[in-house]
């Protein structure tokens, strides 16, 4: 991940968003909302964006309570009884959970709902969100993201037989290794592998196929989460190397059979070297695992599929 095209990233975790969950034991999602005080028939419960999974949103950062409002004020709010009663009414209501996003200025209401029964389901940047299961039995609500996803490229020339490889600054072993760093939200994978290549190295490039992915858990550059690291085929458009000093000790076209072979890299590296000089001998088909892009269930929407393409049948 490059210092020199971009600020440093933050190590981000894996990058599931909340969204509709897609089985029956996990089935609510948070979704954002306005939340507002209810007036009528003088009622003053707060009220906030119902979702599909019969829960509800309450969004305090677009405004609703007031800015000075007080840790006890909202506590009444949320439970103070009568018409200014809002979990009364939520379960009246038959909802089966709350989603409470609390701005930073707004921190002490974190602090009153958390006497309610409130908990921290996950913050991010100038907000968190709480979350209060109200239904039946154990909570469905699902989990925040538990990944990480990161991202190399190896540009093979397949002129040659080289592939593109970075040593990282500030490691106890200067290994040799493919450029690569964290995929951002809602960015291909592929994608990550292009643009990470082209901050550390200076060298623009473009997908061919995935390659490997590795798991790992408790991973201590994650803060404790999982870990996946998906490597990248890739092809060069240009071959000039301008690697960024920031984040690279050296960068070099390094033959494949060298990089399989040499102490100076790390276990996964030196394998796929090996996997990729097997692409050179017998055909990139032998190894690759392409993308093909579909529409999804979700109207509007596509995925990608990585998967090993059967070869064409023959026409009878």
């Amino acid at each position: 991940m490059s210092g020199c095209a971009s600020a440093s990233r933050l190590l981000q975790a894996v990058r599931g968003r909340i969204g509709p969950a897609r089985s029956a034991g996990r089935g609510l999602t948070c979704t954002a909302a306005r939340p507002e005080l209810h007036r009528a028939e003088g009622s003053s419960c707060l009220t906030g964006k119902v979702d599909r999974f019969g829960g509800v949103t309450v969004d305090l950062s677009r405004g609703g309570v007031p800015a000075d409002i007080s840790e006890g004020s909202f506590s009444s709010l949320l439970q103070g009884g009568g018409s200014s009663d809002s979990l009364l009414q939520w379960r009246a209501e038959g909802k089966v959970a709350v989603w409470l996003r609390v701005p930073i200025s707004l921190a002490r209401c974190a602090a009153a709902a958390s006497a309610h029964g409130f908990a921290f389901h996950h913050a991010k940047d100038d907000h968190a969100v709480l979350a209060l299961w109200l239904g039946d039995g154990e909570s469905r609500l699902p989990g925040f993201a538990t990944h990480q996803v990161g991202v190399a490229g190896a540009v093979v020339d397949e002129s040659n037989g080289k592939v593109l490889v970075v040593q990282d600054k500030n490691k106890t072993k200067n290994a040799w290794k493919f450029p690569g760093g964290l995929s951002d939200p809602g960015e291909n994978i592929g994608a990550t592998a292009v643009r990470e290549v082209f901050e550390e190295t200076g060298v623009r490039s473009e997908f061919r196929s995935l390659l490997s992915i590795r798991q790992q858990h408790n991973h201590p550059g994650a803060f404790g989460m999982s870990d996946m690291y998906i490597i990248c085929r890739l092809g060069p458009l240009t071959y000039d190397i301008n690697f960024c000093t920031q984040e690279c000790l050296r960068c070099e076209w390094l033959d494949l059979t060298e990089l399989a072979k040499t102490s100076h890299t790390t276990p996964i590296t030196s394998r796929i070297a090996g996997l990729l000089l097997h692409g050179l001998e017998q055909g990139f088909d032998k190894i690759d695992l392409t993308m093909e892009e579909l529409p999804a269930v979700y109207s509007g929407m596509f995925y990608q599929l990585y998967y090993r393409q059967l070869p064409p049948t023959p026409k009878s």
